[in-house]
């Protein structure tokens, strides 16, 4: 059992809490035994498995006290494991959603969730978005991070199908675009798409609403629900 807060693994646990490491050793951490299953059910094999002391959950057991020090969720974890990142090589459809500089890592991780639940093929992230292997987007994927493919795109012209950009009352209404493969492109809340990127997509359009504007998460589960409805 590890007993001393100096341990190499929860070294390796604590600096995996920073992007840089996590870039450099292409690691990351999930915590709670729902993760950790959802990881199991997929497939994935851990890297590092630690457990509570006494919980009896698999994994090399830890004093309780110092497992708690190295979780990220405010009230500490029974279970945690390390496992490899995993990077598709290019996005695919036949439904891929996009995220263009969206920093919230909540966001991330929930767009990648609700593409699980609509049947995208991969999601692709731009330039500026968070990454989705930090606790917090980990966490908000609900596990779906083990389970849909996510890429890392520069330029729009990588992004599969037609390039379909939302934008708040810009363009037609998102219900009247022509199915088949396409990329659903969402930036920021505040900031939306850069005109940049609106320009080299092929088609403009917006999701009809009542207020001033949705979250990125939001108005990337309306619109894979809309297209793949």
């Amino acid at each position: 059992m590890i007993t001393s807060p100096n341990n190499e693994n929860l070294t390796q646990v604590r600096k995996l809490a920073g992007r840089k490491w996590r870039d450099k050793l292409g690691e990351f951490v999930a915590e709670g035994e729902d993760l950790l299953d959802a990881a199991d059910a997929a497939g994935w094999a851990p890297v590092l498995r630690l457990a509570a002391a006494g919980s009896g959950l698999p994994g090399e057991e830890v004093a309780v006290p110092l497992l708690a020090k190295v979780s990220q969720l405010g009230s500490g974890t029974r279970a945690l494991a390390v496992y490899p990142q995993r990077w598709a090589a290019a996005p695919t459809g036949p439904l891929c959603l996009a995220l263009w500089g969206v920093n919230d890592p909540g966001n991330v991780g929930t767009v990648i969730r609700s593409a699980l639940a609509f049947g995208a093929a991969s999601v692709a992230l731009g330039p500026g978005t968070a990454d989705p292997y930090g606790a917090k987007a980990v966490r908000a994927s609900m596990g779906a991070i083990f389970s849909v493919p996510v890429a890392k795109a520069r330029e729009v012209g990588q992004l599969p199908g037609r390039r379909v950009a939302l934008a708040a009352r810009e363009g037609r209404p998102l219900a009247g675009v022509e199915r088949g493969e396409m990329t659903l492109v969402v930036g920021a809340e505040r900031e939306g798409l850069p005109p940049a990127v609106l320009a080299e997509c092929d088609e403009v359009c917006h999701i009809p609403i009542r207020s001033e504007s949705l979250n990125a998460a939001m108005a990337a589960t309306v619109a894979m629900y809309e297209a793949s409805r």
